[in-house]
């Protein structure tokens, strides 16, 4: 990595793709700005209110403009969500009731995901705790959706399937968008009434259009994730149908005041900004994964997605093989972040997960994905999940510190 010739290398290797990357961000970024346009967003709108959060114009015209660039009916961006986890329970409370079930097609739920449906912990109000249940199909061998048996998955008691995106803690390819369509055209021709609801957590202006274009009925995310351009201080989102957006309010609020309330604390003008930065940073971590993808499979680790392969989210998981190699990769990461590049990243336990993890977060924005972070749980094989970045070259310069920490596998 050190020398000029091997630096020229993947330079010239992944030139093609940096400049698709380019051509993308620049139609994405068409996207928000109509958006802006047509809603003739304004100074005006960067005031915030206080207390209940009535007339708050900034975010009515914030809910607007989200719903428009997802391609959906409505939508509720708010900084009272603590997480991408919050945001998607509220819209799973939001919708569901005793008796009813729901479906996951992608094999296990992310970790923190858990706890809120009921697979560990137990007497916290978790979904199973409320009398809904739940059941989940596994992957195929090779950690595709399993499209024959979701063929035949969906029962007149299914209320609801659930999609994630990403891959969250796990060696299987992310979902595109065509992958989402697909599932949401099956489960429909089974039931027209199942909601298909998206976790779609760092797949935000991954591609030219969101899940609710290819007919998903509900999606959540976290604004410290892609759609907050790296500066959005903290928040998520729902958005898709109207009715299934109010009702996942009325459980971040309560019934009666849904998505009317919410002091926004003059946070607007940094969440319309973050929107706008958002397909830019999108890009930059899109080259940052390919660049990291490339270097560590040529060091001889398996690495997901493979180097060269189209993205659909904006992580990328490294196979390091042991605790020794994964704890000394993400010390190499935080040593060269911009923020508290001196701590020292040691495994520990994290609330809403099964295993200890150790993480590189070294972000201007305390836990954002969408600056460059890694993390991995402390389990086999021992995988390296590196996520972000504002711009590639902080990824490289960061990974020379990493190649040298861990060497060739």
């Amino acid at each position: 990595m050190n020398s000029p010739k091997a630096l020229q290398d993947v330079n010239q290797a992944l030139l093609p793709i940096f400049q698709a990357i380019d051509a993308q961000v620049k139609d994405n970024l068409q996207r928000v700005l109509d958006a802006f346009r047509r809603h003739r967003l304004g100074a005006h709108h960067f005031a915030g209110v206080t207390g209940y959060g009535h007339d708050d114009l900034g975010r009515q015209t914030l809910d607007k403009v989200f719903a428009e660039v997802m391609g959906a009916a409505s939508a509720i961006v708010r900084v009272q969500f603590v997480s991408g986890t919050h945001a998607i329970a509220c819209g799973l409370f939001g919708v569901l009731r005793p008796g009813e079930e729901m479906l996951s097609v992608v094999g296990d739920p992310y970790d923190s995901l858990e706890e809120v449906i009921g697979l560990r912990g137990q007497g916290q109000g978790s979904l199973i705790d409320f009398g809904i249940n739940y059941r989940q199909m596994d992957l195929t061998p090779t950690g595709t959706v399993d499209w024959q048996a979701l063929s035949q998955a969906v029962t007149a008691k299914t209320r609801l399937v659930f999609i994630q995106r990403s891959c969250g803690y796990s060696w299987r390819p992310s979902l595109s968008i065509a992958d989402i369509e697909r599932i949401v055209q099956l489960v429909k021709q089974q039931n027209p009434d199942t909601i298909c609801f998206v976790d779609n957590c760092y797949g935000e202006f991954i591609e030219d259009r969101e899940p609710p274009a290819v007919g998903a009925d509900l999606i959540a995310g976290s604004t410290i994730k892609n759609p907050g351009g790296t500066i959005a201080p903290s928040g998520g989102y729902i958005a898709g149908r109207e009715d299934l957006v109010e009702a996942a309010a009325c459980r971040l609020t309560v019934p009666g005041t849904g998505s009317t309330g919410g002091a926004t604390f003059d946070q607007n003008r940094l969440m319309f900004q973050g929107l706008f930065l958002a397909p830019q940073m999108v890009g930059e971590a899109m080259k940052g994964n390919h660049l990291t993808g490339y270097l560590f499979d040529r060091l001889g680790y398996r690495v997901n997605p493979t180097p060269m392969a189209k993205r659909r989210d904006i992580i990328q998981a490294i196979q390091l093989g042991s605790a020794a190699k994964l704890i000394a990769f993400c010390r190499a990461i935080q040593q060269h972040s911009p923020v508290g590049s001196y701590l020292d990243p040691v495994p520990a336990e994290f609330p809403g997960y099964e295993s200890q993890l150790v993480m590189a977060g070294g972000t201007f924005i305390d836990g954002s994905t969408s600056e460059f972070s890694a993390d991995g749980p402390l389990r086999e094989p021992y995988i390296a999940f590196c996520q972000g970045g504002t711009h590639w070259t902080h990824v490289a310069i960061a990974l020379e510190a990493a190649i040298a920490a861990v060497g060739p596998a």
